[in-house]
């Protein structure tokens, strides 16, 4: 099943449900594909209009870019439930022998590595998508601020909940190396796209 082509309805259902997959982080990258979605939007409120003349090079770029992004955002959102679902599926392999145990714990560990590698790259989509959601102060719409503003909260949103689901899993992993790599890496990621999540929500609010 492919998350990407449900029914808002019948996705919102299934995340209501005692199943534990799609959860947080597919509803993370979903964040991501709707603050994209809204910057996008933005972008296309704005080209076209001769009052935004000076803007329009750059509405059509980032519009095209946010497209991109939406898509990659969606794509990544069914790969992170099926890591969720690899992870079960170690788990559950049999341990009655030391053999079996080892091959166990080998393929959980190797599952894990795509539960931290899809949230991680939820946050690279998030940090590269308020990038260019910023690049838009003071060349856009103005009377689509307030979408500008939720698409931040989403991004914003996206990247700490992908940032959550990677911390998780890298309490889980053995491999001390890729854990710091991790860490780092998404620390990076957030002290650049937070402020920056910040910086457009009050700018869209001095607009108002």
């Amino acid at each position: 099943m492919e998350l990407k082509k449900l029914e808002v309805t019948a996705f919102a259902d299934l995340l209501a449900s005692d199943a534990p997959a799609p959860g947080g982080g597919s509803t993370a990258a979903l964040e991501g594909a709707l603050g994209a979605a809204l910057t996008a939007m933005v972008c296309g409120l704005t080209v076209g209009k001769a009052k935004y003349a000076a803007s329009q090079e750059l509405a059509a770029s980032v519009r095209e870019k946010c497209a991109a992004l939406q898509v990659r955002f969606l794509d990544v959102m069914d790969r992170d439930t099926e890591a969720f679902n690899a992870v079960a599926a170690a788990f559950a392999l049999p341990k009655g022998t030391e053999e079996e145990k080892a091959a166990r714990s080998k393929a959980i560990q190797a599952a894990l590595r795509g539960c931290i590698d899809t949230p991680m790259e939820m946050m690279e989509l998030a940090a590269e998508t308020l990038e260019l959601t910023e690049s838009l102060l003071g060349r856009f719409n103005d009377s689509a601020a307030s979408d500008l503003g939720v698409a931040a909260l989403s991004l914003r949103s996206a990247i700490q909940g992908a940032w959550l689901n990677v911390r998780i899993n890298i309490s889980s992993i053995k491999d001390q190396d890729l854990a710091e790599r991790s860490r780092e890496r998404g620390e990076a990621l957030l002290a650049k796209a937070l402020p920056a999540a910040d910086r457009i929500y009050a700018a869209v609010l001095d607009m108002m």
